[in-house]
């Protein structure tokens, strides 16, 4: 079970993954030996399941990033034969997908794309995704600002 011991270590490492014990311990005000335990417990019972980095996206020339929410066609997918996991499992691949998320609601899928231009996206949207068979109906959100980046 997670107490709030854990949580704040767990917020520290959101933060900052390359945190070391040291750093931890002093942010959260617990000692060192107890961030060092809880932290390798959290590792073994999966709570953690892996660490992460945070990119610089405009140094990577990939400047722009949407939403995109998918509307399937459930009909056409059964009559094609084609499992929904399978085309999601597609999108997924697809060059630019940074994020793919099943919603529920009039959508059903909600993907992350990060491009280099409004080129970039069309190619993603107009020769790939829209070709595939199954989806319905996308509508594409650029994002203007991101608290995370």
């Amino acid at each position: 079970m997670v107490d709030n011991k854990d949580l704040l270590i767990l917020d520290s490492l959101r933060k900052n993954a390359k945190a070391s014990v040291v750093e931890i311990a002093k942010k959260t005000g617990l000692p060192g030996t107890t961030v060092h335990n809880r932290i390798k417990k959290l590792n073994k019972e999966g709570v953690i399941k892996g660490y992460t980095i945070n990119v610089d996206h405009e140094k990577l020339g990939k400047n722009m990033a949407a939403y995109v929410a998918i509307t399937v066609d459930y009909r056409e997918l059964k009559e094609k034969k084609i499992p929904v996991r399978s085309l999601i499992k597609r999108i997924a691949k697809l060059p630019g997908i940074e994020e793919m998320n099943i919603v529920t609601g009039e959508i059903d899928a909600i993907v992350k794309v990060r491009v280099k231009d409004i080129d970039e996206l069309n190619t993603i949207l107009m020769d790939k995704l829209r070709d595939y068979e199954g989806i319905d109906r996308t509508q594409t959100m650029l994002i203007l600002q991101s608290t995370t980046d």
